[in-house]
């Protein structure tokens, strides 16, 4: 499993799901611009308040795509059997089968499928998605899916579908399938990190970086400077790494962000790699005592939690 911050998974998140404009021609509400990800409970509240307006919009790309999206938020909850109930009932909506609506049919149930631990089944429904979203054009949600079939495959896979989603990304029409560059430099130099390629890692992130300055994303800043520290520690540039992920927690500090486990755990891996036992042994505490109350991390890195748990003590 490659290394990960709380930063990325939330990137990654919003640009799955910020666009699509179901329903703007009635005047519908813009149900994607009300994703909270922190709170996936609270946007599945208020996606559902919108049900009985979207089912008598009849407007059924609005409908099912809101119902694609009650799942998504279900899924976040750890709530699957309950996404999969909500994404039958969207299927049940989608009256074309080559429709916006379809496609994000498609995306959802794969990352249901996903997220509950068989990636060959959702891999089927990227796949899928991925065809509807190309014979219709819809740029963004073709390369949603390719991203997502660049995150279910292995690493020697993955190069192909983030190349091809990138290349979509940059000579796209749409607005919106432009703003998938960030995160696709992102996942790209992941998938040169997991092949042990780090200075093409490097690179990546460093594009990402620049993306993100020229888009002012300040969140998306601290994502891309945090991928280039850790590249940097796989790189043997410890000094410097270390340098910048205590910059980082600064910064996360100043402007009253919540503390970071994962900037903790880079600050603790630098310390010891540079013998300092002690100092490192306290930020190994932090990280534990953060990433341990994170249900993706208890539920796929038992091993790692349980290393930084040894080594605070």
């Amino acid at each position: 499993m490659r290394p990960a911050c709380v930063f990325i998974v939330v990137a990654a998140l919003l640009m799955c799901s910020c666009g699509g404009s179901e329903g703007e021609a009635q005047d519908l509400p813009d149900f994607n611009a009300m994703w909270n990800y922190d709170n996936p409970a609270a946007t599945e509240a208020e996606f559902k308040s919108l049900l009985p307006l979207a089912r008598e919009s009849g407007d059924a790309n609005y409908y099912a795509g809101l119902l694609t999206q009650i799942a998504r938020s279900q899924g976040l909850q750890r709530k699957f059997d309950e996404a999969h109930v909500t994404l039958d009932a969207a299927r049940e909506a989608v009256v074309d089968e080559e429709s916006v609506g379809m496609a994000r049919y498609l995306l959802e149930r794969g990352r249901v499928y996903n997220s509950s631990g068989d990636p060959e089944t959702a891999r089927d429904y990227f796949l899928r998605a991925r065809d509807v979203a190309t014979e219709i054009g819809a740029d963004f949600y073709a390369i949603d899916a390719l991203h997502m079939l660049g995150i279910v495959d292995p690493p020697e896979k993955q190069m192909k579908w983030n190349l091809m989603a990138l290349d979509l990304a940059e000579t796209s029409g749409d607005e919106r399938a432009l703003k998938w560059r960030g995160s696709l430099y992102n996942n790209i130099g992941w998938t040169y990190h997991d092949l042990g390629e780090y200075e093409q890692a490097l690179a990546m992130f460093e594009k990402s970086l620049a993306f993100r300055e020229e888009q002012n994303d300040s969140a998306g800043v601290l994502i891309a400077s945090w991928t280039i520290a850790r590249t940097n520690r796989s790189l043997g540039h410890i000094e410097e790494a270390l340098g910048m992920q205590l910059q980082l927690e600064k910064t996360i500090e100043e402007y009253g962000l919540p503390p970071d486990g994962y900037v903790y755990e880079e600050i603790a891996e630098c310390l010891l790699l540079l013998c300092r036992e002690q100092e490192a042994r306290a930020y190994f505490g932090l990280a534990y005592g953060l990433l341990s109350r994170d249900e993706w991390m208890t539920a796929n890195e038992a091993e790692r939690l349980e290393r930084l748990d040894q080594l605070s003590r």
